[in-house]
């Protein structure tokens, strides 16, 4: 079987993620090196080693330069950074937007808002481009499933769960972000539905989505409908659960695998699809 060859042009997926964390790490290191340049040397290095927040800034600046054990990997397109450096990334950036906008604002509302218009223009914005770098790497580093919602490749993404159903084995993963959930057998799972107060919601037809094993045409429509995913009372979101019920299973029967909000249109297509695809086993 032919392979695609791997070049420069044709980068893995995750990669584009490690340029944009590479990236904002250099611009706020430029920023940086700038800033202390316009001061004097020795100045500039007593004040850093007086200042716990430049310790931090240091530290946050290295990881998210250097970005140790991140690595653009095909099977897991949109994790590309360890669990451990994710969670430390968004860590200290929220700290770095907290700080940025408390700077901002204390100064705004000291000095009064055209003389803090005045500064953002002498420093080309960067009082404003600051927080939002920040806020950029939060965003960047938010929780996410492991891959996108791929229904003909029965892979679906469920906030921040990812299920991959394996038609010839008739068997189920789940991921926490990067982190292996477990294997199941997909006659053992299903998909409960619930409002957000708790209440199930009214069953509606639902487009049929086929499970069939490898070699098959395809398989048998599901008779069964799931419910419509309107928001619940005061605009809270419905959730869906995931449980496993194994009869050989001593003491683990009835176990929820996950429990999660749908927060997006693709969640709740994702939601029913899967829901339509465990019907179907």
């Amino acid at each position: 079987m032919a392979r695609t060859k791997e070049t420069r042009a044709n980068a893995a997926p995750g990669a584009g993620t490690i340029f944009a964390l590479r990236a904002i790490g250099l611009v706020l290191l430029a920023r940086w090196l700038f800033s202390m340049a316009q001061m004097d040397l020795s100045a500039s290095l007593s004040a850093m080693v007086s200042s716990p927040w430049a310790c931090i800034n240091l530290v946050f600046l290295f990881l998210l330069i250097f970005l140790p054990g991140a690595r653009a990997v095909a099977e897991r397109p949109l994790h590309p950074l360890p669990q451990w450096l994710r969670q430390s990334l968004r860590l200290f950036a929220f700290l770095g937007f907290l700080f940025a906008v408390w700077s901002v604002g204390a100064f705004a509302a000291s000095a009064g808002w055209r003389r803090a218009a005045q500064a953002v223009a002498a420093t080309n914005g960067w009082l404003l481009a600051a927080p939002a770098l920040y806020a950029a790497v939060v965003w960047i580093c938010r929780p996410r499933a492991l891959w996108r919602t791929n229904i003909a490749a029965r892979r679906f993404a469920i906030g921040r769960y990812a299920v991959a159903l394996d038609p010839a084995t008739r068997t189920v993963v789940v991921w926490a972000e990067r982190r292996k959930v477990g294997q199941y057998d997909a006659r053992e799972l299903s998909v409960r539905w619930a409002a957000a107060g708790g209440v199930s919601a009214a069953p509606t037809p639902t487009p049929v989505v086929a499970f069939g094993v490898a070699g098959e045409p395809g398989g048998a429509a599901a008779p069964l409908g799931v419910p419509a995913l309107a928001r619940g009372a005061f605009g809270r979101r419905p959730k869906i659960e995931l449980l496993w019920d194994s009869p050989a299973a001593a003491g683990h029967n009835r176990q929820t695998v996950f429990r999660t909000a749908l927060t997006t249109e693709g969640d709740r297509v994702a939601a029913r699809a899967l829901d339509t695809s465990l019907r179907q086993v």
